[in-house]
């Protein structure tokens, strides 16, 4: 891959929902929201402090997360369509 975030940013790819509820009722795409649930592709350093320290991140390479409906910038790398966003954006780490 040739895209690394910088800083607090993560990089994440999309993971789609299902589209047909419980009752087996198919959701069109344009009933559709966007999900807002990925996979971290990538990691920044870390987050810098107002006194230079750096904190690292709390998320790695891997991890499933949620995320805010409005966070992020949506990027294409290598062809695909992925995410950048803060760490800060990210809601909560989905356990294995």
């Amino acid at each position: 891959m040739k895209f690394r975030p910088l800083h607090d940013r993560v990089l994440l790819r999309r993971i789609e929902q299902e589209a047909k509820t419980a009752g087996g009722i198919i959701i069109p795409d344009t009933a559709q929201e966007k999900p807002m649930e990925g996979e971290i592709v990538a990691v920044g350093t870390g987050h810098v402090n107002d006194n230079g320290d750096v904190r690292p991140l709390d998320v790695k390479s891997g991890d499933r997360v949620i995320f805010s409906k409005w966070a992020g910038t949506e990027v294409q790398v290598d062809g695909e369509e992925l995410m950048v966003m803060k760490e800060s954006d990210i809601i909560g780490v989905i356990a294995a």
